[in-house]
């Protein structure tokens, strides 16, 4: 919309992810040979690798090649151009590669539909070389390929979904993905926060585990955002799960002036408060976890801003009774789905005067357009602070 400088960018990204490029344990066969590694792994970008350290490698490439498809047709190519550069600079410099990548979700192993074909196409088409798509992402077909690869070939491994020990991040797994390979290039900005197999895992056994180019441009970015942003600095965290956003509030709440919780989250933060959050998502494990976070605010004199009205609705579905409750009237059988319009109302007071705002995670199950209301008002905020000079970076995961 208009001049919107929005970056997609993973606020999951702030400090997680920085331990899959830290240098892998390795143990040298020499002095001379440790020197090399050592080197090496002081390098976590693709662009600080040499040709001589390129050459005749096998390349390990994650990439996010997670198109949209109307059937085996890509309707936007978008992430698979984004792609381009890293593999590009590794072609140039003799490098045999190997990317790979997720598409869909993939239920019980492979389904034509979520095949990487059409994607291995449009590389092919982009790269003006022929892409081989691999029939696996591990076993024997990709060790032959491996081996009988030639400097400057690429090969798209086959959905890495269609196991899943991927998301498990299985360590047998991790180990058999990686043996064929020399070293890693993690360039899917938009997966590198989880830690699956190929994104994480892999990098116990290839080393160096380095950056693409489009993974250092968005963390580069967002590291200058957070560290070095205008002021007052707010973050939108949303999303249905503490468990898997706890470090990143830890670490918002040191960085921001303000932290906005949205989505499934916001009922264990409730019940942490002791109020009533009837049917609604809770995380009990993590009941202390939020009480810890909700102290931590009020000792460093931080804002921690959760909904004060809730929209309800008596079962998860787009056809669901709902209505509007105050935060602590929530009733038994009842489920949050999304914030009210007074909680929308004061997210938006909150913001108004924001030079820096991070937003990941939406405030309800916008897919349903009955609880889309509370994420859809937080995108007219943003829009308008950052017509008005803010910057805004926003991202999934």
């Amino acid at each position: 919309k208009k001049n919107m400088k929005f970056t997609a960018a993973v606020t999951a990204l702030l400090l997680a992810s920085a331990s899959a490029f830290s240098p892998v344990a390795f143990a040298p066969r020499s002095a001379s040979l440790a020197r090399v590694q050592t080197e090496l792994e002081a390098k976590l970008n693709v662009a600080d690798l040499s040709e001589s350290d390129l050459k005749g490698k096998k390349v390990l490439v994650r990439c996010d090649l997670n198109v949209p498809l109307d059937g085996s047709t890509i309707t936007d190519d978008t992430r698979i151009r984004a792609s381009m550069p890293t593999i590009e600079l590794l072609v140039s410099k003799g490098a045999q590669v190997f990317a790979c990548s997720h598409l869909g979700r993939p239920k019980d192993g492979p389904e034509d539909k979520f095949s990487l074909a059409p994607c291995a196409a449009r590389m092919s088409e982009l790269l003006g070389k022929e892409v081989k798509l691999a029939p696996d992402c591990i076993g024997d077909a990709v060790a032959a390929m491996a081996e009988g690869a030639s400097n400057g070939d690429v090969v798209l491994l086959e959905n890495t979904r269609f196991y899943k020990e991927e998301t498990k991040n299985d360590a047998d797994f991790c180990k058999a993905f990686a043996e064929p390979f020399d070293m890693f290039v993690n360039d899917a900005f938009g997966t590198a926060h989880r830690a699956h197999a190929s994104t994480e895992g892999v990098t116990k056994h290839l080393s160096p585990s380095v950056a693409g180019f489009l993974l250092a441009k968005e963390l580069e970015y967002l590291d200058g955002a957070v560290n070095n942003g205008t002021r007052p600095m707010a973050a939108i965290v949303g999303g249905s799960k503490v468990s898997s956003k706890i470090t990143v509030l830890s670490a918002l709440l040191e960085k921001c002036d303000k932290v906005i919780i949205g989505g499934g989250m916001v009922f264990t933060f409730l019940k942490a408060q002791g109020l009533s959050v009837g049917s609604s998502l809770v995380e009990d494990d993590y009941l202390e976890t939020a009480r810890a976070v909700i102290q931590k605010a009020e000792s460093s004199g931080k804002q921690l801003i959760l909904p004060s009205d809730i929209v309800v609705a008596d079962k998860f579905a787009p056809d669901a009774e709902t209505k509007i409750v105050k935060k602590s009237e929530i009733p038994d059988g009842w489920m949050g789905l999304d914030n009210g319009p007074e909680a929308s109302k004061e997210i938006a007071e909150a913001l108004a005067d924001c030079k820096t705002v991070i937003w990941n995670g939406p405030m309800g199950v916008f897919e349903y357009d009955a609880f889309a209301k509370g994420t859809f008002a937080v995108v007219d905020v943003l829009e308008k602070i950052t017509e008005g000079g803010a910057c805004t970076i926003i991202g999934g995961g």
